[in-house]
């Protein structure tokens, strides 16, 4: 795993082999933060990854100045991987081992980004976008980024903006005002 910007820019991390994960490949990834460098500014976010994973995603966004990230994965290998990246590196990324609906259900806080990275053939991946509005856990204007297959259409959720592919990955972005997250 590679990050490719910010202060960590180009250092490789070793992953273990026996992860569950899925990561968004180098390419995926370098073409959201190119859309995302033109969107954010980096060192005024407040970042919620969900199904992190290696935290591949926490990392980049930390790497490049994020004020604060929270990454939730329900595998405790993946979340002990990232607090001790996280640690070697010495960035500030809170690692939580959660189911990430419990999570949502239960948070409190508010994030002025928050990616998700489900897995693809996950049923129920429009709960994820239900519960954060439900949950007022965006910050007005902020922006929600679901990760996704092909297979998956989120372009009739509120707050559609649009979706990007590359490959077999699929991001669909969501912005909302104060007054579309109130009315929720």
């Amino acid at each position: 795993m590679r990050i490719i910007g910010g202060a960590h820019r180009g250092k490789v991390l070793k992953v273990p082999k026996d992860l569950p994960v899925r990561p968004t490949t180098d390419f995926a990834k370098e073409a959201l933060f190119n859309i995302l460098n033109n969107k954010v500014d980096f060192t005024e976010l407040s970042v919620l990854d969900l199904f992190s994973g290696t935290g591949h995603i926490a990392l980049e966004f930390a790497s490049r100045g994020a004020s604060s990230v929270s990454a939730v994965d329900m595998h405790v290998k993946c979340v002990r991987f990232l607090a001790e990246a996280s640690k070697q590196l010495q960035l500030n990324i809170t690692a939580v081992k959660s189911d990430v609906f419990e999570f949502l259900k239960k948070s409190g806080g508010q994030y002025s980004l928050i990616f998700a990275d489900p897995p693809y053939e996950l049923p129920n991946i429009a709960d994820i976008h239900r519960l954060v509005l439900e949950k007022h856990l965006l910050a007005a204007d902020g922006l929600l980024i679901i990760e996704h297959g092909p297979k998956t259409n989120l372009a009739e959720l509120p707050g559609f903006e649009q979706m990007r592919k590359y490959g077999h990955v699929h991001f669909s972005f969501f912005t909302f005002s104060g007054s579309q997250i109130i009315q929720s």
